[in-house]
Parts: structure tokens; sequence; C-alpha cells
């Protein structure tokens, strides 16, 4: 072959090889645009799918945590619904669950969401499938309740019997469902005053001690109204244990001093009647301790819910907190509640009081604070039992008057077995207060009829000091707006109440809401509501 002809050859071999590798190229070519397309689109596939991922858990989480919030009223499914119907995405909304306590609020929502892909159909996936969880709970990890309970003469028979039922459920409601023991629960019984009990008692500057049994009232001074805690510095008088308030009869001549109709002090009528029931209970969690003491509560007295409300309050102010840890190393309340009162600020805390009455204020009656304890001018006889008392005033040698006798002497009284000077607690143990003001004092200085009235007038203000009902009714208002503005959700209940009475609890309860105007049996369903209430958290903290 020339050389002319394998030149031919040659270049005829070279277009030939250049003719089947373009083709190479270009199936392969082809080949990778396919995969880079496939690659492109399984990213736009999944850009979307992220995106629509990412909104649909944003929704859910911002849902989850509103519902879930304790300071919103509305019911969280409904939140939760609502949330998802704004964003467009309700129909991605499988399922929501809500599980409320006590003192906690869960919420888990899940929504589920397929989406149509674009690209990746070719690798044989036509749908994506979105599954989004959300959980949120907002939790008070710590409840203190006190119940102020009306204990006054009015509750006897079906009526104390009605609210016994409806409290001790009310505990058992509470406390059943607090496995962590994270409630307490505090009684705070009140008739015309409140017996705090001796250990309580001891815990304040009580003044003008007369060591009487079971009598562990205070006098409470007005001032301690403008404050939501009780400072245990202060100086506050024990109540007396004496009768200020039944009559005697205002002859001129003498009515005996045993006389159980003019002379001697009804016991129904002292305003700080001894009681070893009728106590305040400091916190508890034990059911069967707390249902025990309402069960022994008794009616008696007056009716002063100024002063059962302050004390609840002194019961849930912070500042008790040294107090709570005595009583914690002394084991009066349990170790698990350390730290409490919690502060009004706490979050993770709750304060509840639910105050009960079945009356309305009566004007309080204490002594002056000359006639609490100390000697007494009066003095008794050791064998007839026979008073007299020194007049220093009187002119002359004879200043005893023996009101049995209708006569001066210049001694005291001696029937002949000795004559005891008495001290005031001595006095009021046996006497009551009108008929000292009468036969000791106005008989003895008032040289008429009218002299004798004006002289027992004056002596009666000047033994018992009063406080009217409408002050009884302000110093309430007042402590009950100091309760609000710190957080305290107040509940109220007037049971067969008067009108006046039922104003004031309606208008000392944190809403229209909290408030419960009941007869007969509906006092256990307003304590059902009340704890269903806090369970639910349904409430404005």
């Amino acid at each position: 072959m020339d050389q002319s002809n394998q030149s031919h050859l040659w270049r005829h071999s070279l277009h030939r090889f250049a003719v089947q590798q373009n083709g190479g190229v270009f199936w392969f070519a082809l080949l990778l645009f396919v995969l880079m397309l496939m690659m492109g689109g399984l990213a736009v596939d999944l850009m979307r799918y992220e995106t629509n991922r990412t909104r649909l858990q944003q929704t859910l989480d911002r849902a989850t945590l509103a519902a879930a919030s304790l300071t919103q009223g509305l019911d969280p499914e409904y939140v939760v619904n609502d949330y998802f119907a704004k964003a467009d995405l309700d129909q991605f909304l499988t399922s929501v669950v809500v599980t409320e306590g006590l003192n906690f609020r869960n919420v888990q929502a899940v929504a589920t969401a397929e989406m149509h892909t674009k690209f990746m159909h070719m690798m044989g996936i036509n749908q994506l499938r979105t599954n989004t969880a959300s959980t949120a709970e907002q939790r008070i990890t710590n409840v203190e309740i006190v119940l102020v309970l009306d204990v006054s003469g009015s509750m006897q028979g079906t009526k104390l019997a009605n609210l016994k039922t409806a409290a001790r459920e009310f505990v058992d409601t509470i406390i059943s469902s607090d496995p962590e023991e994270r409630i307490s629960i505090a009684l705070v019984p009140y008739n015309g005053q409140v017996n705090l009990g001796s250990v309580l008692r001891e815990k304040y500057n009580a003044t003008h001690v007369h060591g009487v049994v079971d009598v562990n009232c205070i006098d409470l001074p007005s001032d301690v109204y403008s404050d939501a805690g009780m400072s245990r510095s202060l100086p506050m008088p024990m109540t007396g244990h004496v009768d200020t308030y039944s009559t005697t009869n205002k002859t001129n001549g003498y009515v005996s001093a045993t006389d159980s109709n003019y002379a001697k002090p009804n016991a129904l009528n002292r305003w700080c009647p001894p009681s070893a029931v009728n106590v305040v209970r400091l916190p508890s969690h034990d059911i069967s301790t707390l249902q025990d003491q309402i069960q022994n509560l008794t009616a008696i007295g007056a009716t002063s819910i100024n002063a059962g409300l302050k004390w609840s309050l002194a019961l849930l102010d912070p500042g008790s907190r040294d107090m709570f840890s005595e009583f914690v190393t002394a084991s009066h309340i349990p170790a698990f509640f350390s730290g409490r009162p919690f502060d009004y600020t706490d979050s993770e805390a709750m304060k509840v009081v639910v105050l009960m009455t079945d009356g309305e204020h009566f004007t309080e009656e204490r002594l002056g604070n000359a006639y609490r304890v100390g000697l007494s001018d009066i003095y008794r006889s050791s064998g007839d039992g026979n008073y007299s008392i020194y007049h220093a005033t009187k002119s002359g040698s004879s200043k005893y008057w023996v009101p049995h006798l209708g006569t001066w002497r210049s001694t005291a009284w001696n029937s002949g077995s000795g004559v005891v000077r008495q001290t005031w607690p001595q006095v009021w143990t046996n006497l009551r207060v009108s008929w000292v003001a009468w036969q000791l004092f106005a008989r003895a200085l008032g040289a008429d009829s009218a002299g004798r009235n004006a002289q027992y007038t004056d002596w009666m203000q000047d033994i018992r000091v009063q406080t009217a009902s409408t002050v009884m009714d302000s110093q309430l208002q007042q402590v009950c707006g100091l309760a609000k503005d710190n957080g305290i959700i107040i509940y109220g209940i007037a049971f067969e109440a008067p009108s006046l009475g039922r104003a004031q609890i309606e208008s000392c309860v944190s809403s229209p809401s909290h408030y419960f105007d009941t007869t007969g049996l509906e006092i256990q369903a307003a304590f059902r509501a009340i704890a269903s209430n806090i369970s639910l958290l349904r409430l404005t903290q």
C-alpha cells in the first residue's frame, strides 16, 4: 500500500473513532444531566418538606405553650385549634391531649401533613409525610390553702353539720390529688374571736397573759389591718376570759353574785370561749388530721370575719417563714413544708383562701387594758363568797362598799374565814362586767337613780371597749384588698347569711365567679366547685 492510501485509511479510522466517541459523550452527558436534575429535584423537595415541617412544628410549639399557660382562662384544646386555624393549618392537627391537676397543666398535640413530591416521584417517592409533636407544661409546685370557717353560735345544728360534711369532702378531694405533698391546708375557725391555740399564740408578743387554759385569743390592734403580715414583736393584749355582753338587773337593791341570770358570766357570751378544738390548725397534708378537727368544731359566740381573714393572711405571709421554720423544728408541721409561706412573687406557688360565713359583723367587745390583769380593788370573803370594793375617792374612813349589805365599811367584808383581794382574771371568772359596773360602782357612787345610771354608763365604757360593726367591715375590706394585691386568691361562701354579710363576702372575693351564695346542702356544692376550680386552675393569679 502506498503512502497516500495509508494516510487515507488513517484519517478514516480517526473519523469513525470520533463519531463513536461523540455518541458516547452525549449519552454520558445526558445521564449526568438526568442525575443532576434528580439531585436538584431531591433538594427542592427536601427544602419544601423542611419548610413545611418547620412551619408546622413552630405553630405546634407556640400553640401548646399558650394553651399550657396557667394564667389564661380559655379551654386549652380550643387555644391549640385556634392557633392552627389562624395559620391555615387546622387540617393537619390530628390530636390534642390536655392533662390538668391542682397545680399543673400539660398539653400534648400532634400534627401530620403529607406533601406530594415534584421530583422525587421519579425515584418512586410520591409523598413525604410530616409527623410533628409538641408537649408543653406549666406547673405550680406549691399550693397554700387556708379554710376560714365561721363557728359562731348561729351555726348550731344543721348548718354546722352541713359545713362539716362539705369541708371534710373538700380536704379529701384536694389532698388526695397531691401525691407529691406540695399542697398544704390550714384551718382558721372563728367566731367573735380567733383562738390561736397555745402553740401559735406563744409565737407572738402577747401581753396581759391571764393564764386561763385553752383561751388563746388576741385582741388585734386596729393598725394590724393595714399590713398583710402579722408582727411577732408588736405587743398585743390577750383577750380576757370575760363576759362583757350579758346585762344585769339595775335595781337599787342587791342582786346576788351567784345569780345565773344577772351576775354570773354566761359561757355563751365570752368573746374567747375556752376550746381545744375551735383553734387554728397549722398547715397540714394529713387528711385524717384535718377532717377530725373539722368534725370536732363547735358553734358558739359572735362573728368577727375581719379577725378570721386577718389570721389567715398571717399563715400565708412570707414574713411568717421564720416562725414556720420553728414549727418544722418542733415537729408541729411536716418537714416537707420547709420554706413556707412562699414569696408572693413566687411563680411556682399559689395561695388560696376560702372564706365562709353565715352572718355579719357583730360589734366587738374587749376589756380596757386596766382591767385585764393584776390586782383589782375588789375583795372576796373566803367564807360566804360575798364581795366588797375599795373606793379611794370616798370621803371619810369608810371606803369599802359592801353591796350585799348596801353599806360602807372601814374594812373589806369578811364573814369570818378571811378575805382575798381579787385579781382581774379572778373577778371575770366569777362575775360579768355589767354586774360589777352596777353593784360595785354605780350603786356605790350614784346618789340617786340618774346618778347611778350615769355612773354605770361611765364604768361600762371604761371597762368595756367596743368596735363598731361598720369599723369591722372596713377592716375586713382593707385586708381583702391587701390579699388580692399580693396575688392571694379569695373564694367566698355566704351560707344563709343576711344581706350585710353577703355584701361583705361578695366585695372581698377575687372575682364574681369566686363568690357563692348558698343555703342548706348547697354549701357542699360550693366547696365542690371551689375544689374543682382550684384543680383546673381556671384562675387569674
